[in-house]
C-alpha cells in the first residue's frame, strides 16, 4: 500500500512547462496519459473496470440518495463515475469515498443532464438556435457550466446535435432544427460554453456530444426506432454536425439509441473506432446512453448481456451508463481472452486522461466550494440575460394589420389559455435542477410589464390535452370585456422532449376550439404559442390575427415574452426547422432535392407530377423564416464577377433597407444550387447568414464570401469535392424568398 501511495503522489504532483497553445495541449495530453498508464499498471482487472462504470444517483421529495449496493462499489473501486447527483454537500460524501476508502484514490466524475441550463433555465435549445446568435448559445452554456460546477457537477451530457426533419420526434426541443452548416455552428459553440477555454478551471465541465450516430431520423419519428439511410446522406446531411463539436474539442461522445443499416450504434466498430477515432482523430472517451449495452440484446444482436458487453467494448465503447455490463462480465471476458488486456486499459487511459484534464488528481474536491454554490446559482446578471434570451428566440409567425405589440391605448388585456399561468410548463422538458415554482409565467410577465396601468383579466379555457369545454364560454365572456386578448396555447412541457413522439402534431386537446371561440369575439387576438417542436396549426394560421411562437422560454420566460408582445424587444427569431400543414406532409425540410416529375407553382395540383392531391407541397411556415414590427426590403444582388476559378472568393453583396418605423434585426441568409453535380443536390443549401441591426429608414450592406471549396459534396465515388459548372446564388429573409444570381466556377 505504501509503495502504491508513493508512486501516486510522484505521478500526481509532476510538472511540466511548455510554450505555444497547441504544443501546450498536445504536451499536456501525453503527460496526462504517461501518468495514467503509470496508475493502469497498479490497477486491478476490477479496479478498471470501475473506470468504465457509470451509475446513478438517486432523488427523492427528501433529497439525495445512493442505494447501498452503489455505495458498496464505489468503495472496492467497482464504480469509478456518478450521474444524477449534485450539491456540494451531497458530491463531496461521495468523493470523499473514493478518495478515502479505496484502495487506488481515484477522483469520480459527476455528470448530470445540463441541457439548456442549470438552476437558471434558459430557453430550449430549438428555440436559442432560432435566435441564430451563436454567441448567446455559447454565453448560455458558460453560464450553465458555472452554475452547474458550483454545485459538484464536472461533465453534462449535452449538446444534443442530432439533425431532425421529422417533427413527430419529441426530441427535436433538445437540438437545433433540420440545417447541417448552421446546426454545425451551434454545435461548436455549445461545446464552448461548457468547456471553456482551459478544462482544468473550476467552472469549465467536461462536455458531451451526442447522439452518435444519426438518432435524429427514427423512422416514423417514432423515439429509439430504426435508422436506415444511404451512406451519402450521413455523410452529408447527419455527420458533420457530430464533426463539427469534435473540431471544438469536446471531451466526451454519448452512442444512440439506434441502430444504423442493421448495426446498433453501441455495437457499431465501424462508427465508434473506425470513423471516430481513427479517421476524425477523436482523442475523448464514448459512453453509451442509459443501458443501451443492455439493449443490444433487444436488437438482436446479443444472445446475452456478456456478449452485448464483449460487442460493445470492441466496438469502442469506453464506459456503460447505468447497464452494469462491465460490472458484471468484463472480468470474465478479458481473462476468456474475448476482450483484450488492451483494449480495456486503453479505454481506462481514457476516462483517467479526462479526470486529470479537469484537475481532480491535483484536487478532487475543487467542485466542492460551499461559497461558491452559494454566490454563483440564479445570479441577478444570469435571469437578466435568460429574460432577454427568451425574448430573443420568440419567433413572429403572424401579424395581420399590425396587431403586435399590444397598443399603449389598451384599458383592459385578457389573457386566456392554459399555458398563460402554468409555471411548471415554462421550463421545457430537461430543465435539469431547475425550480418551477420561481418560472416567471405569461401572465406574471405581463402583470410585470403593466405594473397596474392595464386591467388584466384572466381564464384558463381549458386543459392542454382533454377533452373538457366547460371552460370555454368564461373565457368568452373574459374576452369580450377585453380590448386586447393574449391567447397562450401549444403543449406541455412533457409533450415534448425524450420518449414523446406525438402522430398529430397539431393543438391537443379542445384548444383549437378555445381559440376559435375566443377569436369569434372579434377582439384583436395574439395567439402565444408554447411548443416544443414544430406543430401543424394551419387552422390556427387561418383564423389567428398574430402568432408568436415563443417555446418553452426557462426561469424567465414571461418577462421575456411580454418584452416581445408589449413592443420593448423587436422580434427577430427565425425558424430552423421547417413547420408543416399537416403530418402527412413529414418529413418535409428545405433543402430537399428535385424529382424528375418537379410541379410547376403555378399549377400544384397538375396529374402526373410530384405532389399531393388535398395539399400543396409548400410548408405553413418555411426554414428561416419569422417576422419582425418593421419591415425590411432587398435590393439585387450584387457578385464580384460571374465567372470563378477554384480558387477565387466569391463576394456576394446585398443592401437591406429597414422600410418600416421601428429599429429591428434582420437575419439575412445565403443560399446556393448546384444546377448539375455528379449526383443530385439540393435546391437550396444554406451557406452564411448575418444578423444586423438597421435603424428605421437606414440601409445596410450586406457581403457575404464563400469560395468553390464551400460548394463541396461527395461524389459517386464518396470523394468530397466541388464541380465546375452552374451555379444561382439566393439572398434573402427565408429559405423560400429573396432575389438570386447566376454564377459559374470554370
Amino acid at each position: 500500500m505504501m509503495r502504491i501511495k508513493i508512486l501516486l503522489t510522484l505521478i500526481l504532483f509532476t510538472t511540466f512547462f511548455y510554450t505555444g497553445c497547441k504544443n501546450q495541449l498536445l504536451s499536456d495530453l501525453i503527460i496526462y496519459e504517461n501518468k495514467a498508464d503509470s496508475i493502469i499498471n497498479l490497477m486491478t482487472i476490477d479496479e478498471k473496470i470501475g473506470q468504465l462504470s457509470l451509475f446513478t444517483s438517486d432523488w427523492s421529495t427528501t433529497g439525495p440518495t445512493m442505494r447501498k449496493d452503489y455505495i458498496d462499489l464505489i468503495k472496492q473501486g467497482k464504480a469509478g463515475n456518478i450521474f444524477n447527483a449534485y450539491t456540494v454537500d451531497y458530491v463531496k460524501d461521495l468523493q470523499k469515498i473514493a478518495m478515502e476508502e479505496t484502495r487506488m484514490h481515484i477522483p469520480m466524475l459527476f455528470g448530470y443532464d445540463v441541457i439548456h441550463g442549470h438552476r437558471t433555465i434558459f430557453p430550449i435549445p430549438l428555440a436559442q438556435a432560432s435566435s441564430w446568435d451563436t454567441a448567446a448559445i455559447e454565453k448560455a452554456e458558460r453560464i450553465a457550466a458555472i452554475e452547474a460546477t458550483a454545485e459538484g457537477l464536472n461533465w453534462t451530457f449535452a449538446p444534443m446535435v442530432d439533425l431532425a426533419r421529422d417533427p413527430r420526434w419529441g426530441r427535436v426541443m433538445e437540438g437545433s432544427g433540420e440545417d447541417t452548416w448552421l446546426g454545425g455552428l451551434i454545435a461548436a459553440a455549445r461545446v464552448r460554453g461548457f468547456q471553456g477555454s482551459d478544462l482544468s478551471d473550476k467552472s469549465s465541465m467536461l462536455a458531451c456530444v451526442k447522439h452518435f450516430a444519426a438518432y435524429g431520423a427514427p423512422q416514423g419519428g417514432r423515439d429509439y426506432n430504426t435508422v436506415d439511410m444511404s451512406e451519402r446522406s450521413l455523410y452529408e446531411w447527419y455527420l458533420p454536425v457530430y464533426k463539427s463539436a469534435i473540431n471544438a474539442g469536446v471531451a466526451s461522445v454519448m452512442t444512440s439509441f439506434n441502430e444504423i443499416a442493421g448495426i446498433p450504434s453501441t455495437s457499431n466498430k465501424w462508427l465508434l473506432t473506425d470513423l471516430l477515432h481513427n479517421e476524425w482523430k477523436f482523442k475523448g472517451f464514448v459512453v453509451t446512453d442509459y443501458s443501451s449495452i443492455n439493449e443490444l440484446i433487444n436488437h438482436g444482436v446479443a444472445v446475452d448481456l456478456s456478449e452485448a458487453a464483449s460487442l460493445s467494448i470492441n466496438a469502442g465503447v469506453d464506459m456503460d451508463m447505468q447497464g452494469s455490463a462491465f460490472v458484471s462480465h468484463l472480468d470474465d471476458l478479458v481473462k476468456s481472452g474475448k476482450v483484450s488486456e488492451e483494449t480495456l486499459n486503453s479505454a481506462v487511459k481514457r476516462i483517467l486522461v479526462a479526470k486529470y484534464e479537469l484537475g481532480l488528481f491535483d484536487d478532487p474536491y475543487k467542485y466542492c466550494d460551499k461559497k461558491r454554490e452559494k454566490e454563483e446559482i440564479m445570479r441577478p446578471e444570469y435571469l437578466d440575460f435568460a429574460r432577454e434570451f427568451a425574448g430573443k428566440s420568440c419567433v413572429l409567425l403572424k401579424n395581420e394589420k399590425g396587431t403586435l405589440p399590444v397598443r399603449e391605448d389598451i384599458k383592459t388585456l385578457a389573457v386566456i389559455g392554459p399555458l398563460a399561468d402554468s409555471k411548471a410548463d415554462m421550463l421545457g422538458f430537461w430543465s435539469a435542477a431547475g425550480q418551477w415554482e420561481k418560472c416567471v409565467t405569461l401572465l406574471e410577465g405581463i402583470n410585470n410589464k403593466v405594473n397596474g396601468t392595464v386591467k388584466i383579466l384572466s381564464a384558463k379555457g381549458c386543459n392542454v390535452n382533454d377533452d373538457n369545454t366547460s371552460g370555454i364560454n368564461q373565457a368568452v365572456s373574459v374576452a369580450r370585456r377585453a380590448d386586447f386578448v393574449i391567447l397562450a396555447l401549444g403543449e406541455s412541457k412533457e409533450m415534448s422532449g425524450e420518449s414523446a413522439s406525438r402522430t398529430d402534431i397539431d393543438l391537443p386537446g379542445v384548444q383549437i376550439e378555445l381559440a376559435r371561440a375566443v377569436i369569434r369575439t372579434g377582439k384583436p387576438v395574439a395567439v402565444v404559442l408554447f411548443n416544443g417542436r414544430p406543430l401543424a396549426i394551419q387552422e390556427l394560421d387561418e383564423i389567428a390575427p398574430a402568432i408568436l411562437d415563443a417555446w418553452f422560454g426557462g426561469t424567465q420566460a414571461g418577462n421575456g415574452i411580454a418584452d416581445v408582445l408589449f413592443g420593448d424587444v423587436n422580434p427577430s427569431g427565425k425558424l430552423t426547422m421547417t413547420f408543416p400543414r399537416n403530418v402527412g406532409q413529414i418529413p418535409i425540410f428545405y433543402n430537399t432535392k428535385n424529382t424528375g416529375r418537379p410541379i410547376n407553382p403555378e399549377k400544384p395540383y397538375e396529374k402526373f407530377k410530384s405532389n399531393y392531391l388535398d395539399s400543396p407541397n409548400t410548408p405553413l411556415y418555411p426554414f428561416g423564416y419569422g417576422l419582425s414590427y418593421t419591415s425590411f426590403k432587398y435590393s439585387v444582388i450584387s457578385l464580384n464577377k460571374t465567372g470563378f476559378q477554384k480558387d477565387d472568393h466569391i463576394t456576394a453583396s446585398v443592401d437591406i433597407t429597414n422600410t418600416g418605423d421601428r429599429d429591428g434585426e434582420e437575419i439575412a441568409q445565403l443560399y446556393v444550387y448546384d444546377l448539375v453535380g455528379d449526383v443530385t443536390r439540393p435546391l437550396k443549401e444554406l451557406k452564411g447568414f448575418k444578423k444586423v441591426l438597421i435603424e428605421k429608414g437606414k440601409t445596410v450592406s450586406v457581403t457575404f464570401t464563400l469560395s468553390p471549396s464551400d460548394l463541396s459534396y461527395y461524389h459517386t465515388d464518396m470523394s468530397f469535392s466541388f464541380d465546375p459548372g452552374d451555379f444561382e446564388l439566393f439572398i434573402g429573409p427565408n429559405s423560400s424568398e429573396g432575389s438570386s444570381v447566376s454564377f459559374s466556377i470554370l
